[in-house]
């Protein structure tokens, strides 16, 4: 069986909608079953910002000063890069493209900015908007974290309205109310994309030969 090129998803969302939860229960699900030959990761970022408690460099984001970033931007290290909040994140070309070459599915967990800016290079990207039931619904998950302050809060409220005008840019939607179902439909999104024909052509050309009796 041949290996076809991995599939490449971005999910955005505004914080506090679930889909970090989302891609990390989806990679949970996946890495126990046998049903799905394919490999799935989520891509490490770079960002600016200051490692929140728990995580860990290179695990969660690669966690690099200003200048080095600055850096990296000039050396067009980067597939996709965008300002939030003060802080940079940006996403490593090189590791994509590997990546996916290897026949390994990529998440991003990036903005509407960076689904934009990955989009245009690659047109194939399958791009998912995850959305909150409710404005008082992501209120309360954001103050839930208890991560942050009340100033922040505020500001990532008025930021969502912006990040959640976007949403008909993108190719899925998925309304995360009920975890298990959004999680449903994230898995049925990915199993869409890896039966379409380019890839099942690639992965199924010797049975196909055989079929055909070539």
């Amino acid at each position: 069986m041949a290996q076809a090129p991995g599939n490449l998803f971005i999910l955005a969302a505004p914080s506090g909608a679930g889909k970090s939860s989302l891609i990390n229960a989806l990679l949970e699900r996946h890495s126990e079953s046998n049903m799905h030959s394919n490999k799935m990761q989520v891509s490490v970022s770079h960002t600016t910002r200051a490692p929140r408690p728990g995580e860990v460099n290179g695990e969660h984001y690669h966690f690099v000063s200003r200048e080095e970033f600055e850096k990296l931007i000039e050396q067009q290290v980067f597939f996709e890069w965008a300002e939030v909040f003060g802080n940079y994140y940006g996403t490593s070309r090189v590791v994509i493209e590997k990546t996916l070459k290897e026949g390994t599915d990529i998440f991003l967990d990036i903005d509407w900015q960076g689904a934009r800016q990955v989009k245009a290079q690659i047109p194939d990207t399958a791009t998912v908007f995850v959305a909150p039931p409710s404005r008082d619904e992501l209120f309360r998950r954001l103050t839930q974290r208890k991560q942050d302050s009340d100033e922040v809060i505020e500001k990532r409220m008025h930021e969502a309205v912006s990040e959640i005008s976007h949403y008909h840019e993108f190719d899925f939607i998925v309304v995360n109310d009920d975890f298990d179902s959004a999680l449903n439909e994230l898995d049925a999104i990915v199993s869409a994309r890896r039966l379409r024909k380019e890839k099942q052509v690639i992965r199924h050309a010797n049975l196909f030969a055989n079929l055909l009796g070539k």
